[in-house]
Order: structure tokens, then sequence, then C-alpha cells
């Protein structure tokens, strides 16, 4: 009897023990995690280069051909006496056919296609890092599910030792509670190294590996309406890949316009000055000279009657107009799918909000009674409890994925407002 009371003591304090464990992490909300996404994220920060280089090429296409000076010296003769000429000019191509504005003009339509590329590459990057944000919570939520049925068994199987120790159960009962006690605690480990991951997750987004944060929020309340029509329509209007894919017709017909305005020759402009010594020769003396030269060179452009680049920029628009019809119906059917299975999670949650939590935990805790009377077998008893669990599990899933199917359904029409 004696070693039955230690033991029941060692087993209760033990487990207590390991309940007792808490949790002293930061924390931080929605907002601060999606600040800290925008300013923080390494791949953001490469990103952002795109939109540098692309305003950079702006100002390179500005610049106009650089002048080019040209000196020369000649000897007219073996003899000194023939005399020296000495030469100074200046030359610079005249680009003709407005080459300088189509090229400004291809630089701000690529800029302005980088500019709305990285703005789609955020709407992307704020939607995958609210998702990870959800399994955050979710995995938080998860772990105080774990906690609670392991601490209720753990009762149980406190409880269930000392009705042992004292004949009014068999050891048989007594051990089937212990063992569902270890079994629980068990998984509430692995429900522990699961959300210390997806805390460590959130780093990936953050780009700060060095604090660990808890995600804090809720997943209750994310029953929205939408129209699905308005839906579509608004995204085709303002959605950022639909932007991009809109700028990029206008970024073809820009290289249209610079491929054409390529086809103009250019003119090459001189003017220099000559300077001849005297010439002491007695055949054909002559005194100090001084010339002024003006030149025009013209390129015979014989390579227009091959008009390859211009037949590719054309090719390239009508590929840029096939690619945004393209991208209208990606826009489509992306958005009936999301909101088909936003509209599902909804369903579902429904369900367990019509009571079915309730009914399975008034079922456990009368089992639970009964059992104490000596009415039900622990069998019973165990399987209410496990059936009560996986409930718990299986609305926190659905929460999860309903606010999943939000962020994407919000993601696909091109709308933010996003927050737990």
């Amino acid at each position: 009897m004696k070693f039955k009371i230690i033991y029941i003591l060692y087993f209760s304090l033990g487990m207590t023990g390991i309940s007792a464990q808490t949790n002293t992490q930061d924390t931080w909300t929605f907002n601060e995690y999606i600040q800290h996404v925008r300013e923080k994220n390494l791949s953001t920060k490469a990103q952002q280069y795109n939109i540098s280089m692309a305003e950079a090429a702006i100002l390179a296409a500005e610049i106009l051909p650089d002048p080019q000076i040209d000196l020369e010296s000649s000897n007219n003769g073996v003899s000194a006496d023939l005399g020296y000429t000495l030469g100074a000019g200046i030359s610079w191509t005249l680009e003709l056919g407005k080459k300088r504005k189509a090229r400004i003009s291809y630089a701000k339509n690529e800029a302005e296609f980088s500019k709305l590329q990285f703005q789609d590459y955020l709407r992307n990057l704020m939607a995958e890092a609210a998702i990870r944000y959800i399994d955050a919570i979710k995995s938080k939520i998860l772990l105080d599910v774990h906690k609670d049925s392991y601490e209720n068994m753990r009762k149980l199987a406190q409880s269930d030792s000392i009705r042992h120790a004292l004949g009014d159960i068999s050891k048989v009962s007594a051990q089937q509670s212990k063992v569902e006690a270890l079994s629980l605690l068990n998984e509430l480990h692995q429900q522990e190294s699961t959300q210390r991951q997806n805390i460590t997750s959130l780093a990936e987004f953050t780009g700060d590996y060095s604090s660990e944060k808890i995600a804090e929020g809720n997943l209750n309340f994310l029953n929205r309406s939408f129209d699905l029509n308005e839906l579509i329509s608004a995204a085709l209007l303002s959605r950022t890949d639909a932007l991009a894919s809109q700028q990029n017709i206008s970024l073809a017909e820009s290289l249209v316009g610079l491929e054409k305005a390529n086809r103009h020759i250019d003119l090459g402009l001189n003017i220099g000055a000559e300077h001849n010594t005297v010439a002491n020769n007695v055949v054909a003396p002559s005194p100090v000279s001084n010339a002024v030269k003006l030149g025009v060179s013209i390129p015979l452009k014989f390579s227009n009657r091959k008009n390859a680049d211009l037949k590719i920029a054309y090719m390239k628009h009508s590929q840029a107009e096939l690619e945004y019809r393209q991208t209208e119906n990606i826009i489509r059917i992306e958005i009936r799918n999301a909101y088909q299975q936003y509209q599902s999670t909804q369903k579902q949650i429904q369900q367990f909000d019509n009571g079915i939590l309730k009914e399975a935990k008034d079922i456990l805790e009368g089992i639970k009674y009964s059992y104490h009377r000596g009415e039900s077998s622990i069998l019973e008893v165990l399987n209410a409890q496990r059936t009560y669990n996986e409930l718990r599990k299986n609305y926190c899933e659905v929460l999860a994925e309903n606010a999943t199917a939000l962020v994407d359904l919000e993601r696909k029409s091109g709308i933010w407002d996003i927050d737990f």
C-alpha cells in the first residue's frame, strides 16, 4: 500500500511538473509583423534594385552622343624646306528620327513596368507572409488544445491511480487512463516542436533570425461578404499583374517606336582647322597658311533592307496583347476558385458554430460523470475524449483554412484589408 501511494505521488508530481511549463517569448501583432516584412524582407530589398536599375536606364537613355576631337600632323616631305601641316578638329554625331526621345520613352515604360512588377511581387509576398502567420497562430491554438487535452487526461489518470489504490477500479482501467495521458503528452511535445518551427519560419519573411516572437491573433471573426462579379471587375482594373501586363503592351509599343527611329540615318558633323608652315623649296615656295574645314558624313543604310529588328518588335507587341488577354482569363478563373474555396470553409465553420463542439463536450462531461459513478467504462471515456479532441483540432484546422482562403481570395482580387 505504501508503494502504491509513493507511485501515485511520483506520477502526479512528474506529470504536473511537465504541464506547468510556460512560454515566455515575446509576441507581435499581425500589423507589426507585416510592417516588418515590408521593411526587412531580404528578397524585397533585392527586388527594389530592379527599379533602381530601370530608373538609371532612363538617365542613360537621355545621354547624347559624345563629341570627338581629332588631332593630326604631317610632314610634307623628307626635307624640312617643304614645311609641316598641323590640324585639329571636332566631330559629332547628329541623331535624326527622334532616336533620343524614343529611347527615353522606352526606358520610362520599362521603369514603370518594373515598378508594377515589384508591386505584384509585394502582393504575393504579403499574402504568403499572412498565410505563414496563420500557420503560426494555428499551431499556437493547437498547442493550447493539446495542453488542455493532456491536462484533462492527466487529472483523470491521477484520479484513477488513487481510485485503483483504494480498490474502486481495476488496475487495467488505471493503466489505460495513464497510457492515454502519456500518449497525449507525446502529442503535446510534437505540437510544441511544430509551434517552434512555425515561429522560426516567420523569420524567413522578416529577415531577422535573432529574435523569435509568437504570433498573436484570432481566427474566429473572418466572416466577410463578397460579390463575385464585383471582385472580378475590380481585379481586372486594379490587380497589379493585370496593370503590369497592360504596361507590357505600352513597353512593346515603345520598342516598335524605338526600332522605327533607329532606321533613320545619323549625320556625322565635323569642323576643324589646319595650319601649314612656310615652305622654302625652290620649285614651289609657299607662305604660312591656315584653313578651316567643315564636313558632313552621310551613312548609306543598306542595313535597312533587312528589317528583322522591327519585325521582332511588332511580334513582341502582338505577344504582349495576347499575354494580357490570357492574364484576364487567369484572373477570372483564380477569383472564381478562391471564392468557391472561401464559401466552402465558411459553410464548414457554420457547422461547428451550430453547436457540435458544445454537444461533444457535454457528452464527454456526462460520460465522465457516469464513469466516476461506476456506470460507464474507461473506454467510453477515452472514446468521448478523443472525439472531443479531434473536433477541436478540426475546428482549428477549418478556421485556419478559412483564414487562408480569405487571404487567397483577397490576393486574387487585388485587395488587402487583412487583420487578425
